[in-house]
């Protein structure tokens, strides 16, 4: 949700192709007609996560691939770290979504800090682990974000009022499932989903395994 709606605001996700929050950073602003940028661990050439390949793929045809790495060289742990700077050094802000009491998105918000620039922190339930790290932050004075337009406010812009919130897959169509996975980077599962709601709400119908969009 965050990445598509500051997409579609016009600012740029910066991420780093990471399972998780990362990969549905880049996913919701490839829904938008915005831009993100994925920073790498690894070399260019390397598919890591394996599992992102086709997401990469979508985001080099649209907007940027990063890495300070040559070409060829492999993932290691400790390259992810070394990452988080640049992610942190290209972004104007900082969004810190989940974070154990040990993540590397906390390497990212100290290297942030460190420059100056702003960091805000999804407040999480206090007895979940996954929101250890976004608690810490909070009590250090990070901006609570519990919207979009949290962020929108302190880059001066105007949330779009009574937008209407479509699956941009409907721009589309039509389409086969297999196309619209291929298009967007989203999972075979993702897409099946979201055509699923589109249908439930009458703007799409299939046939053939051909999507098409109602008017």
């Amino acid at each position: 949700m965050l990445g598509r709606d500051l997409a579609a605001a016009g600012l740029v996700v910066v991420s780093g192709l990471a399972r998780g929050v990362d990969g549905e950073a880049h996913r919701g602003a490839l829904e938008t007609s915005g831009d993100t940028i994925a920073v790498l661990g690894c070399g260019i050439d390397r598919d890591y996560p394996a599992a992102h390949a086709g997401l990469a793929r979508a985001i080099a045809e649209r907007s940027l691939l990063v890495s300070e790495y040559e070409a060829g060289v492999e993932p290691a742990p400790w390259r992810f770290p070394a990452r988080n700077r640049v992610i942190a050094g290209l972004c104007a802000a900082t969004i810190v979504v989940e974070a154990r009491e040990r993540s590397g998105a906390l390497i990212t918000a100290d290297f942030a800090l460190e420059e100056g620039r702003e960091v805000f922190a999804v407040p999480g339930e206090i007895n979940s682990a996954l929101s250890t790290g976004t608690n810490a932050l909070l009590r250090l004075g990070a901006t609570p974000l519990t919207g979009a337009a949290d962020v929108l406010e302190v880059f001066g812009i105007e949330p779009k009022s009574g937008a209407a919130r479509t699956d941009p897959l409907l721009d589309l169509l039509p389409a086969s499932a297999d196309e619209l996975a291929q298009a967007t980077g989203r999972s075979s599962a993702e897409v099946a989903a979201a055509l699923a709601e589109l249908e439930l709400q009458g703007l799409a119908t299939a046939g053939d395994g051909i999507y098409r969009a109602l008017a």
